[in-house]
């Protein structure tokens, strides 16, 4: 098996210093990104092992570091483009699954979602075909001139038959609805194995607003309960997530957060981070992946 190791850096003198060093391991593709660990460490790893066929890009950023947010995810994306075409796959088809970190993304998120969907736009994926599933986070890159920077999974032999975008009618409209072309997961099978990633999900409803304003515990609460109707989707469950990753926008909800994951899932494995989430009202953002037999 090959995979993903992602390090996740606070910004202290050293990180330079650190992602040289992690920068590099036989057998994985390398992720640096800068949220600092809610664990008390300046480092926190996350492994994710996959087939050797699947391919990790990571650190996309843009050729031209004098354009806004908007232009530099337009450009990261032409960037992939060529890449996957340079290996005969499209993102279209083959793209199952982006990480989007953007700096001072108070400012920033509104551009890098215009830039995105200008971007799938012009690559053909509508609402009526597909977006790819996707967190948008906070994030930097140890070059302050960077605003976004973009990890993504693409799978050459997928079978696109065994493709499911994730939906929780009810419970979370379609980010479409308000603007943002990203889909809530992605469920599909491979060498006998069923896969379901769930996007960066916050506390929201069925119209887009936000939940329980001011109270991470009770946003955590909801967030769980949006990604069981999510995984149930793809006919999962909760406890076959095998690794999440939660974001807070506030250190000092920690304690709230961790008692709430820790009592309704007890089994978790999980990396808390500070990363704010795209509306100053989120308090909390949790992605996880599901793997079980197809």
């Amino acid at each position: 098996m090959a995979g993903l190791r992602r390090y996740f850096l606070s910004e202290t003198p050293l990180r330079e210093r650190l992602e040289d060093t992690f920068r590099s391991f036989p057998g994985r593709v390398v992720s640096l990104v800068g949220q600092a660990p809610l664990s008390g460490s300046v480092v926190a790893e996350w492994d994710f092992e996959s087939p050797a066929s699947w391919r990790w890009d990571t650190g996309l950023v843009s050729d031209d570091l004098s354009l806004d947010a908007c232009g530099q995810t337009e450009r990261i994306f032409a960037l992939y483009e060529a890449r996957l075409a340079d290996a005969g796959l499209r993102i279209a088809d083959h793209c199952v699954r982006t990480w989007i970190y953007v700096r001072d993304i108070d400012n920033n998120y509104a551009g890098m979602v215009e830039g995105r969907n200008r971007s799938f736009q012009r690559l053909g994926l509508t609402r009526d075909t597909h977006f790819i599933a996707s967190t948008g986070i906070a994030g930097t890159h140890r070059d302050p001139q960077v605003l976004v920077v973009m990890d993504a999974l693409a799978i050459p032999d997928i079978d696109p038959a065994s493709l499911h975008y994730l939906q929780a009618p009810g419970r979370m409209n379609a980010a479409f609805d308000y603007g943002v072309a990203f889909e809530r997961g992605v469920g599909f099978d491979y060498e006998g194995l069923r896969y379901t990633f769930v996007s960066g999900t916050a506390s929201i409803d069925d119209r887009g607003e936000v939940l329980h304003t001011g109270d991470a515990a009770r946003q955590t609460m909801r967030i769980l309960e949006n990604i069981r109707a999510l995984l149930a989707d793809d006919w999962a469950d909760m406890g076959q997530i095998g690794s999440a990753l939660v974001y807070l926008r506030n250190p000092e909800d920690t304690a709230a957060v961790r008692t709430v994951l820790d009592r309704e899932l007890p089994c978790l494995d999980y990396l808390l981070l500070h990363a704010p989430v795209c509306r100053p009202d989120w308090l909390v953002e949790i992605e996880c992946v599901a793997v079980r037999k197809a």
